[in-house]
């Protein structure tokens, strides 16, 4: 599959608020909590990196997807919201497409988990709006993304009561390394082993 994805994130204050108040817009729970594993792959110079690149495989249950994503040609850099051309399918070995990529020389960068709910609205969708609404429970804190046209995320942000001031484009990568600099964690990965590991440290 290849699309352009259009998404904002925000900080979730109250997990069960936030819960509550998707439940009386009328959104669908599609997707219960769910363990994400995800892996990022580069070569040693971080040359997909530097070329504003990512290659990942992810872990989604039982589910392997791989993923391709850059930036759009004709990007917007003053855009408020976070757009890349994603390319994506679902593999039935992870481990062997691993070891593939492996062998035409890149390796694994950077390893993120997270716990994600997937929310739809079934009216919406009868429409023909393809947003939806994620919540990723994190090792550093729980997001919020909506993902769908800029219109749709806007007028669903408005619903939420969320400002827009508030809300980020930055990958999980990027809001691990603010973390980072924030607390001088020694965590290399944002996984539930390290980060915990690396408070109990710091303790």
């Amino acid at each position: 599959m290849h699309s352009a994805e259009i998404e904002l994130k925000f900080p979730v204050v109250s997990l069960g608020d936030l819960e509550r108040r998707l439940a009386e817009l009328g959104f669908r729970l599609d997707t219960p909590r769910t363990f994400e594993s995800n892996t990022l792959y580069d070569t040693p110079e971080r040359k997909l990196k530097n070329n504003g690149e990512l290659l990942r495989i992810r872990e989604y249950g039982e589910r392997h997807i791989v993923t391709h994503k850059r930036h759009p040609d004709d990007e917007d850099t003053a855009s408020p919201y976070k757009v890349r051309i994603e390319t994506e399918s679902e593999v039935s070995d992870g481990v062997a497409l691993a070891e593939i990529f492996t062998r035409l020389g890149y390796a694994p960068a950077f390893r993120y988990e997270k716990w994600r709910s997937e929310y739809s609205h079934p009216a919406q969708m009868r429409s023909g709006v393809s947003g939806h609404v994620v919540i990723d429970e994190t090792p550093i804190g729980v997001y919020a993304e909506l993902e769908g046209p800029t219109g749709w995320i806007d007028q669903t942000l408005v619903a939420l009561g969320v400002s827009p001031g508030v809300c980020l484009t930055e990958s999980y990568g990027r809001l691990f390394t603010a973390w980072k600099e924030r607390t001088g964690s020694p965590a290399e990965n944002l996984t539930f082993d390290e980060v915990h590991a690396a408070e109990l440290v710091a303790r």
